[in-house]
């Protein structure tokens, strides 16, 4: 097996890890704990869930996008102009977690069966110039990252840290 393709497997497994992680800093908080914002001015555990589900949605978009066209255009995510987002967050955190593990689990599916070429089809992004399915996959493993630990800390303040 190449080093690449063990640098693909490794992005595979270390977004499963992840979605495991988010699974267990939303785990034993109920609605109201969840939604409660901890820090002024910044969201909640439950908004951050809902910030990294839309942004799986869009990266599955994107995933779709790459193996399906040649050289796609991707066009860049910005949060703040989501008219989508409002609606999203305001969704139960049950139906949140169960929306991102499902879509998850769609990714993981997509991405354990490609081939190592696949994960080279390249995409024409205006801020990567070397965007492709690899890029893709680990910019959204590093955003996510951020983000649990964002979760992290806001758990810390709502109840004792999940086990």
């Amino acid at each position: 097996m190449s080093d690449k393709h063990q640098a693909h497997l490794r992005i595979v497994d270390r977004l499963k890890g992840q979605a495991g992680e988010v699974r267990r800093l939303c785990a034993d908080l109920d609605e109201v704990t969840i939604s409660r914002r901890t820090i002024p001015e910044k969201w909640s555990v439950k908004e951050v869930l809902a910030h990294i589900g839309r942004v799986q949605q869009v990266f599955e978009g994107r995933l779709d996008a790459l193996l399906t066209t040649e050289n796609p255009p991707i066009v860049s995510y910005a949060p703040e102009g989501d008219p989508d987002f409002d609606a999203i967050s305001k969704r139960p955190a049950s139906e949140l977690l169960q929306w991102f593990e499902e879509t998850r689990g769609r990714m993981l599916g997509r991405l354990g069966g490609l081939l190592p070429a696949d994960w080279h089809r390249p995409g024409r992004h205006p801020d990567y110039p070397n965007y492709d399915v690899h890029f893709c996959m680990e910019y959204m493993a590093h955003h996510e990252a951020h983000h649990m630990y964002q979760m992290f800390e806001r758990r810390a303040h709502l109840a004792k840290a999940p086990h």
